[in-house]
């Protein structure tokens, strides 16, 4: 199976940073989001049409690993990857780097379960997502 990857940039905002002008580390989970949400909508899936089918996908697991730090104005990229077709969750990966010098500032992932709406029950993958994500699979 090929992985499904997407590259999104991303400039550092001032509100993402503290006193040094440094990302504060929560942030990273939230560039991990705009990550995972631009790798969907690049295969033609967005969330809301996601969830619009009956589906969520929870937070079960998240991890990052801080290189170096990344500042005020930089623009980061932000590689996500999903490397294996999912069963009942799914696990993205994630690489963040400067871009001016390709530097690595962040690795980490998030694991996702996918979740029927109507019972709060954990599913398997729908057909719209595996269909949008892995057409030739």
């Amino acid at each position: 199976m090929i992985p499904v990857s997407h590259d999104t940039t991303i400039r550092v905002r001032y509100a993402d940073t503290d006193q040094m002008q440094i990302v504060y580390n929560g942030k990273y989970f939230e560039y991990f989001e705009v990550g995972r949400t631009e790798l969907m909508r690049a295969r033609g899936l967005t969330y809301s049409a996601f969830e619009e089918s009956g589906t969520r996908l929870p937070l079960v697991e998240a991890h990052c690993r801080f290189h170096v730090p990344a500042r005020y104005d930089d623009l980061l990229i932000i590689r996500s990857a999903v490397r294996e077709i999912p069963r009942s969750t799914m696990r993205v990966d994630y690489d963040l780097r400067r871009e001016c010098d390709g530097i690595l500032i962040a690795t980490g992932y998030t694991t996702h379960a996918f979740l029927d709406i109507a019972s709060l029950r954990p599913i398997r993958p729908p057909a719209l997502f595996l269909d949008t994500l892995w057409p030739n699979r």
